[in-house]
């Protein structure tokens, strides 16, 4: 059972560089948390982000809403 001290998923939070197609791994964990929801995201399950943003998403719903937010689009 975890505590509240546990990390999300039993494993550290990774920190990622966000590339175009790919993502370069800068410190080793199995998650990250979407930069929208707040949730995390298991690296296996990650196919969302913005290598201009430098900004994983959960969802393209997530993606969706931080690309208005940058635009400025509705």
């Amino acid at each position: 059972m975890l505590n509240s001290m546990d990390p999300p998923f039993g494993g550290g939070e990774a920190q990622i560089r966000y590339l175009d197609g790919d993502y370069q791994i800068l410190r080793n964990g199995n998650y990250v948390r979407c930069a929208i929801t707040g949730r995390p995201i298991l690296l296996q399950d990650l196919k969302y982000w913005s290598a201009e943003h430098q900004e994983p998403y959960i969802d393209a719903e997530a993606a969706l809403t931080a690309y208005r937010r940058h635009t400025g689009a509705r």
